[in-house]
């Protein structure tokens, strides 16, 4: 049976990815440079990092959102980098600012009575840090029922939807990833992709219920979907 038997509904909540959907990730290269690793490595460490959450996501296990980041940067610098060098990218993930559209993004859900908030992975501690300096105006949820519950597991949506006090049906997931869209509908979510990072989306999964050319645009398509009969 399809996620949405009877098609999408416009979504009573929203819920937003932070890292590279809210908060682009290019601005850390300076941060390796400083830290004395090859920018190109960057990527790598993207890569690194989201293929052990995909894999926590299947085995569970007690691992922090920072703890699979380090160990991600131990791995790929072959246990090199130095603590203080370490830190400095670490630190940087709560330095990150919104795109230039986020703001615009939430005023419009909020403006037509959506309450929103932004799922981060594996314990969400360090988007809680993200969301407090940068002044948006959304609430952080932890990642599922803590840090043994990863996107794209089913349950870190479903547990989103409940912290949000909305059926699943009901919550509308905005995000730049392909998999997470995917992840989003097979729990059942409403599901918003923005091309402003892959551009386009990956053919291997179904495709989202909205999309737009960035959060904004997104934003604005999911609550054009048409209200619950």
């Amino acid at each position: 049976m399809p996620p949405h038997a009877h098609g999408p509904v416009r979504p009573a909540a929203l819920v937003f990815d932070a890292f590279d959907t809210l908060f682009p990730l290019g601005p850390l290269e300076w941060r390796f440079r400083e830290a004395g690793i090859p920018r190109v490595l960057m990527t790598r460490w993207c890569d690194h990092l989201l293929r052990d959450a995909f894999a926590l996501s299947l085995l569970g296990g007690e691992r922090t959102f920072e703890d699979v980041a380090r160990g991600s940067l131990r791995d790929i610098t072959g246990n090199q980098i130095a603590p203080a060098a370490e830190d400095v990218i670490i630190d940087g993930l709560a330095r990150l600012e919104p795109r230039p559209e986020a703001a615009r993004a939430l005023d419009t859900a909020h403006a037509a009575g959506l309450r929103t908030a932004v799922l981060g992975h594996g314990g969400g501690e360090r988007v809680r840090l993200l969301l407090e300096r940068s002044g948006l105006p959304t609430e952080a949820l932890t990642g599922g029922g803590g840090p043994t519950e990863w996107k794209p597991a089913e349950a870190a949506y479903l547990s989103a939807a409940h912290d949000l006090g909305v059926p699943a049906q009901r919550l509308g997931l905005v995000t730049a990833h392909g998999w997470d869209a995917a992840g989003g509908r097979r729990a059942g979510l409403v599901t918003g992709w923005s091309s402003h990072l892959e551009g386009r989306f990956p053919s291997v999964f179904p495709r989202p219920d909205a999309q737009g050319r960035d959060l904004a645009e997104t934003v604005e398509r999911l609550l054009a979907l048409p209200a619950p009969g």
